[in-house]
């Protein structure tokens, strides 16, 4: 199994060596794969390994605290997308890796966003799936207030998904530091607005693609919408019927990395 052993990592601090499981097929280009809030397991990218491997060396790791990588030693920050997205970058250095496309999904995206506009040089081309762009989700204030204390609120199915992810003793901190995280995303105030990129979202610029769930529940009114006005170059592609996890959704996961292997192709 592959690890890389890093130092540090700011997402688990105090910590050392800190260990990161990765999958890596194929060959070609590096497609660097940033998985959700949930995991790898939870809305796995299993069908782009499959598919994208003939074309691209597909990269997916398992951030701090999922996976088989090192466990969190205390809870998520609300600045965990910022600490990820350095945790990825350390990850590249130490594969030796310059330059690579990022594909990333829910927090995925995010970490792939700062990642475009903290590291512009390491980017070849950006691919954003169920994107967020406010600190606020109203819509989703009482699922995540709800999930911080009751996780078994998920349904069994999900909580046994759960457990297999981050094991019987883990996985109600798992779900729970995530609920709590996004909830002092949402009250926390640096004084640049309402996004999550601190006013900096319109200097990424890398060929941009959005694929979205039109039925994404986690998506507010007006949000694409921001982020359109933010990133007037990018393409969105928004899916008539889908939800919060297009890649992985059984009537979505090969349109909708059709569409990303198109973009992808694309001269640069």
């Amino acid at each position: 199994m592959p690890f890389v052993s890093l130092q540090s990592s700011p997402l688990a601090p105090g910590v050392s060596p800190v260990e990161i499981y990765y999958r890596d097929e194929g060959h070609g280009a590096p497609l660097v794969l940033l998985h959700g809030g949930w995991g790898y397991s939870l809305n796995p990218f299993d069908h782009q390994l499959e598919n994208l491997r003939d074309e691209f060396r597909v990269i997916c790791p398992d951030r701090s605290g999922y996976g088989r990588s090192t466990r969190l030693p205390g809870d998520l920050p609300p600045d965990f997308h910022y600490r990820a997205a350095a945790e990825t970058l350390a990850l590249l250095n130490a594969l030796d890796i310059e330059r690579a496309f990022f594909w990333g999904h829910s927090d995925g995206a995010v970490i792939a966003a700062i990642i475009g506009f903290t590291a512009p040089e390491r980017v070849r081309g950006l691919v954003f799936e169920a994107f967020h762009y406010y600190r606020m989700k109203v819509r989703s204030r009482d699922f995540f207030e709800t999930l911080a204390r009751l996780p078994e609120a998920l349904g069994f199915e999900l909580c046994e998904r759960f457990a297999q992810e981050f094991g019987a003793d883990d996985w109600r901190a798992a779900i729970t530091n995530h609920a709590k995280a996004w909830s002092q995303i949402a009250l926390a105030s640096d004084g640049l607005g309402d996004n999550l990129y601190q006013g900096r979202l319109h200097e990424i610029s890398a060929p941009t693609l959005l694929i979205h769930g039109e039925l994404d529940p986690r998506t507010e009114p007006g949000e694409l919408d921001a982020v359109a006005a933010e990133l007037p170059h990018a393409e969105m592609r928004v899916l008539d019927g889908a939800g919060h996890s297009p890649h992985n959704e059984t009537a979505f996961a090969e349109l909708a990395t059709n569409i990303a292997r198109e973009f992808l192709r694309r001269p640069r």
